[in-house]
């Protein structure tokens, strides 16, 4: 086992205050944090608490086999096929999609080939792997998640009543289905900056009125409000009305898979997904916007319900078992790359880890001990920080002290 310090990302969407208070560091921090990568992306991978020299990715490198077992060392190529995260966003990320495998692969060998530098700030496809992604809110979570029930858009847009949507609404009116979302968010990306400017004007002032009214989509129009404050005559601001407005508790997630158009606002969460930084942006930022291939790897189906489905952990090898005092959910997503669960555990409580093959266990609360069933090794994770345990040990228990704690598990299913 070893325990693992983050790899702290810098983005200016990030919080002074959320991951550094989490770790239990002082705040306010000099610079944004906005995440923290428990893994072995090559971007930056998580290094050993107790040498800094190395990281998690020389471990598996040094012994695949070992360390990940061989069926998921020969699946995956020796790699670790998921990348976990702490996520803190004080201010909206990007409006961006991820595209499928065979995407990626297409899209990273035609960059190759065309001598587009890896690092290149203007490339698409740094990788050739695709990205599906779960975010799980610590705090309370807002996000942008996909493209609404086009019904419930043109209520949308009754509702803001503004003459220059008009058009748009009639467009989706005609075709309420995946092909009248297409022609709207294609219309709204390719929009001349005179007639965006004029548009996102006229519908600053409806959304205002909104928000004034309280108005059912007062949610829906405040977002909007501060879309444009951020960004300005931003075609993001738009497309971010096609979309469902997302407020996940505590505890709850969002499955965003290859396609689904998505934007964090708010919140502090845990997030795991397939070991890829393949980010197709479609505004709200200053990084490289590719509209064509952002719309060539949209899937424009509406996304009836973004929260993704958890269950009681019930067989052994699913995370940490129930017990007196620990309550464990699994989130259920449908990607070979990845299993998440949490586990809220009790003060002084103790229980099994019924998982086979390697994993990590994040904690975001108070703090636990690891002890293997042999030997007299055992590894104290306290929060902000995590644990790598590799296919050969033994399947630790899990105990915590005097305070209660939450720790989040992610494996290879």
């Amino acid at each position: 086992m070893y325990l693992l310090d983050g790899a702290i990302r810098n983005y200016a969407w990030g919080s002074h205050q959320e991951l550094a208070a989490l770790r239990g560091a002082p705040t306010p921090t000099e610079h944004p944090e906005a995440e923290m990568w428990f893994g072995t992306h090559t971007g930056d991978p998580a290094h050993l608490a107790a040498d800094h020299t190395r990281t998690l990715l020389d471990v598996i490198a040094a012994a695949p086999a070992h360390e990940l077992g061989s069926s998921i060392s020969q699946t995956y190529e020796g790699h670790l096929p998921f990348l976990l995260k702490l996520l803190a966003a004080e201010e909206p990320l990007s409006l961006q999609a991820h595209p499928s495998k065979e995407q990626a692969r297409e899209g990273f060998a035609r960059e190759n080939a065309q001598g587009v530098p890896v690092d290149a700030p203007d490339r698409n496809y740094h990788d050739p792997n695709h990205k599906p992604e779960l975010i799980v809110g610590l705090t309370r979570f807002h996000a942008l998640a996909g493209f609404r029930d086009p019904q419930h858009t043109l209520a949308l847009f009754d509702s803001l009543h503004v003459a220059e949507l008009q058009p748009f609404a009639e467009m989706l009116r005609a075709e309420p289905d995946a092909n009248g979302i297409r022609a709207v968010m294609t219309t709204f990306i390719t929009l001349t900056r005179g007639h965006l400017h004029d548009c996102i004007n006229a519908t600053q002032q409806a959304a205002q009125r909104l928000v004034a009214a309280n108005d059912e989509w007062v949610d829906e129009a405040a977002t909007y409000l501060n879309l444009v404050s951020e960004y300005g005559v931003d075609a993001g601001a738009l497309c971010a009305l096609l979309l469902n407005r997302i407020t996940l508790e505590p505890g709850e997630a969002i499955f965003m898979g290859p396609g689904m158009l998505h934007a964090y606002l708010h919140g502090v969460g845990v997030e795991i997904m397939a070991n890829s930084d393949n980010v197709l942006r479609g505004g709200l930022t200053p990084k490289h916007v590719d509209v064509p291939e952002l719309m060539h790897v949209l899937q424009f189906d509406a996304l009836l319900d973004p929260v993704a489905p958890a269950a009681p952990v019930i067989a052994p090898t699913h995370g940490i078992l129930p017990t007196e005092g620990v309550d464990s959910v699994e989130y259920l997503t449908p990607v070979p790359e990845f299993r998440l669960s949490r586990t809220r555990l009790e003060a002084e409580a103790t229980a099994e880890i019924g998982v086979e093959g390697p994993f990590i266990v994040l904690v975001t609360e108070g703090s636990v001990t690891l002890t293997p069933q042999t030997g007299d090794e055992y590894l104290d994770v306290p929060a902000g920080q995590a644990a790598w345990v590799g296919s050969w040990e033994d399947r630790p228990a899990i105990t915590t002290g005097e305070s209660p704690a939450t720790v989040f598990l992610a494996r290879v299913p």
